[in-house]
């Protein structure tokens, strides 16, 4: 019982002589250091606002514009143009003050309003010098004199040592294209995938809409655009996400891998030790804005930091019509799953973060727990993984009160969540792709009842000290995880290490306190709830089908040999495997990010097109020279990079026919062309997590394994890549076992065909292929 010790900070007795008070100093003690720890962390941010509020320009600034202005009047000059004597006038009738004080405070308030007038203006200038797009559009490698003066500007006007968020206010608003424009490159996109009956039929519900519906619909998001700080992004999250009565497990979250064949140690507590300690290091830094906002075009061009703010201390709240997004501002422990019970971790002792050793002592300590899970216990996590609807009503009337609400309180309100996964996984040289696909299946799905999908993300570390992520999707991109999750592998890798046996760092501390075990009291009817939820999340678990696969035959080094962009290539690759697995054309999805806005997220790049199916179609004629493939290739690629920067532009087509589908229902109007559009399916969902933070040149031993997420069609393919270095890119395939038409091993094999059959084009020497 030590824990029930440390939890309060004195005990008392009543006895015949009266109250007998027995004061724990050590609690005391804990107490006063959790307070010190609390204000340090309210003064911080107090700080990093105050240095955000006024970037680009510094709190010191204001000191020099002010001595600046009371420098010139006191030479008798009048930098003011007479302001200050007006403000002097003003001052002097409140009769308060000596003419010395006036003066004085004249000048501090003259060179205030100076100061924030410099402020604003470099601001505006600096959100009118980003809403310029032009140099998405310029040959790669080749700057024009006005680009480069423009980035010159870009530089002069962004401040010195920007914070994470120092460039949210300066970001430009995600702009509305114009309805005519999005539709005309919606009927383009959809041409190649109709017969031409059917294209005409669009065509006509087209310039209906245009004419008629859309231009009432864009008139309420343009007023939106001006009002709110960026038209699609709440939408998106609402409607898209939100909204979603189906599982999350499968359908939404995704997964991230480990290193593919570096094994740091063996021990899970060990592993878990210097992972949780460096995903807490990671939170420190973001608390307190260190990490650097993310740059483009040579650190020039920022990207939109919004999505980094609900990372921890975030769990998704199940709700009957509607989920919400729960946030916390600080969090001092995360919920751990092992073998069917739940533990409560703090993760402060002595008014400090818990080294690695002293949180590998404390996740050991639950290893060794032999506890049993109390009934409803071990499968409670079964509701994340089912329909929305009965987890929502099962919180309201089981968990809303007692033991059980304290309980997922503490689970909701930690900064994150832990499985300590009873099964080994991980890549295998021996059997590489059996061992990669039962790996990916593990983390997007596990037992469907040993992952809190609801939270932000589950750190997940299996019995042979392999580990992984299972993220939800709501609250942020993959790329942000990403991010967080390759410098987490640094961290642990390059930095906090392991001891020769295989232990993190230090020595273990038996003064503090153990892990609590979450109490519960789940009735019969709710583990009746328990066990339909777990039903439809083991169902939806089996029939998914993966293929994870390393191609090693080249990276985008050889294929910026042949001047192609990278992700033009794969997106061709798999469009010429998707026409050899089904034998047609299907829609394609391919994720781009707005980032370049404020509060931007995402954009789809519709990969095919006229031009990539005219090359596809002279891949497969036997009779087509290699000149003519490789002449329609090159065409097929600058369209692909063309539609890419549209959509980082903001002139996607389906965010804003989104948009427009959703002011149609709020004005209860019907419109045949966004029905027809918004149903759909993308039967080939794709897309690239960039690789941001691991250099392989220096440790190309750290190869990552990527991550992916699965089917977004019943009979369709999800593929996710990872451009690793110079010479690798990581596939994940996954598609539904119950439909006929797709195999997930079947189109793998037909990606890398198409990646090989695609270079053979260029005829490299054998010097270019070194």
């Amino acid at each position: 019982m030590a824990e029930a010790h440390q939890a309060v900070a004195f005990q008392f007795t009543v006895t015949p002589d009266g109250i007998d008070l027995r004061m724990s100093h050590e609690a005391l003690k804990q107490i006063y250091l959790s307070g010190v720890y609390s204000w340090k962390k309210k003064f911080i941010r107090f700080k990093n606002g105050i240095i955000t509020g006024v970037y680009p320009a510094s709190p010191s600034s204001w000191l020099i514009v002010v001595v600046g202005v009371m420098s010139t009047m006191y030479a008798k000059i009048d930098p003011s143009l007479g302001i200050i004597a007006k403000i002097n006038r003003t001052l002097d009738t409140t009769g308060y003050m000596s003419n010395q004080t006036q003066n004085i405070v004249s000048g501090v308030l003259f060179g205030t309003g100076l100061w924030v007038a410099l402020i604003v203006t470099m601001r505006y200038s600096l959100k009118m010098l980003l809403s310029y797009h032009g140099w998405m559009f310029s040959e790669h490698g080749k700057l024009s004199a006005g680009t480069k003066f423009w980035m010159t500007l870009v530089k002069l006007f962004s401040g010195r040592k920007p914070m994470l968020y120092s460039f949210q206010t300066s970001l430009p608003r995600l702009p509305v294209p114009a309805v005519k424009d999005t539709v005309n490159r919606y009927l383009e996109s959809v041409r190649p995938l109709m017969d031409d009956e059917k294209f005409k039929r669009m065509e006509g519900l087209a310039k209906d809409f245009v004419f008629n519906l859309g231009p009432r619909l864009q008139w309420y998001l343009k007023l939106k655009s001006w009002w709110a700080t960026n038209y699609v992004s709440d939408w998106w999250e609402e409607y898209v996400y939100l909204r979603g009565r189906g599982p999350i497990m499968v359908n939404s979250n995704y997964f991230a891998m480990d290193f593919l064949s570096l094994y740091p140690t063996t021990l899970q507590a060990a592993r878990a030790g210097n992972v949780i300690h460096a995903i807490l290091l990671y939170r420190k830094k973001l608390d307190r804005q260190e990490i650097k906002p993310i740059l483009l075009m040579g650190s020039t061009v920022p990207l939109c930091s919004a999505q980094w703010e609900r990372m921890f201390n975030t769990s998704r709240i199940p709700g009957e019509e509607s989920d919400t997004l729960q946030h916390v501002k600080d969090s001092k422990h995360i919920v751990v799953y092992h073998k069917g019970r739940y533990f409560k971790v703090w993760l402060y002792h002595d008014g400090r973060l818990l080294r690695p050793r002293e949180i590998e002592q404390q996740i050991q300590r639950i290893l060794e727990d032999d506890s049993e899970p109390q009934p409803g216990e071990e499968k409670l996590a079964a509701l994340t993984a089912g329909d929305r609807v009965p987890w929502a009503k099962a919180r309201q009337a089981y968990f809303s009160r007692g033991k059980n609400k304290q309980s997922l309180d503490a689970i909701e309100k930690a900064a994150f969540f832990v499985t300590l996964d009873d099964m080994e996984q991980g890549y295998r040289k021996e059997d590489p792709m059996k061992s990669l696909d039962a790996y990916a299946k593990s983390l997007i799905h596990g037992k469907c009842y040993d992952r809190w999908f609801d939270k932000s993300f589950t750190l997940i570390i299996f019995k042979n000290g392999r580990m992984g992520l299972n993220a939800e999707h709501s609250w942020a991109d993959a790329p942000i995880v990403g991010h967080l999750w390759e410098n987490v592998m640094a961290t642990e890798y390059l930095e906090l290490c392991y001891s020769v046996d295989g232990h993190c760092r230090g020595d273990p501390n038996p003064n503090i306190p153990i892990p609590t075990k979450l109490q519960w009291e789940i009735p019969e009817e709710c583990q009746e709830v328990i066990e339909k939820s777990l039903s439809t999340a083991v169902a939806l678990a089996d029939d998914v089908d993966f293929c994870s696969f390393c191609f090693d035959g080249f990276g985008k080094g050889l294929i910026k040999k042949v001047k192609t962009s990278p992700d033009a290539f794969v997106q061709l690759a798999l469009q010429l495997a998707h026409y050899r697995d089904m034998g047609k054309f299907s829609l394609t999805y391919e994720a781009s990010m707005t980032r370049l806005f404020r509060e931007g997220r995402t954009e789809t790049v519709r990969s095919c097109t006229v031009e990539s199916c005219r090359f596809v179609k002279a891949m497969e004629d036997p009779t087509e020279s290699r000149e003519n493939t490789l002449k329609l290739f090159r065409q097929a690629a600058d369209k692909h990079q063309h539609l890419y920067r549209l959509a980082m532009t903001g002139a996607g087509i389906d965010r804003h026919l989104f948009c427009l589908y959703v002011v149609s229902k709020y004005l209860a109007v019907d419109s045949p062309f966004l029905k027809e559009v918004l149903s759909e399916p993308w039967r080939l969902s794709t897309s690239q997590t960039p690789q941001q933070h691991i250099d392989l040149k220096k440790n190309p031993e750290m190869l990552s394994s990527g991550g992916g997420f699965g089917p977004v069609a019943d009979d369709g393919y999800g593929v996710s890549y990872m451009i690793l270095g110079e010479d690798f890119i990581q596939f994940h395939v996954s598609s539904k076992i119950s439909c006929s038409e797709t195999d997930s091993h079947r189109f793998g094999m037909n990606i890398k065909k198409a990646l090989v059959d695609i270079m053979a084009l260029f005829n490299l020497s054998k010097n270019c292929t070194k």
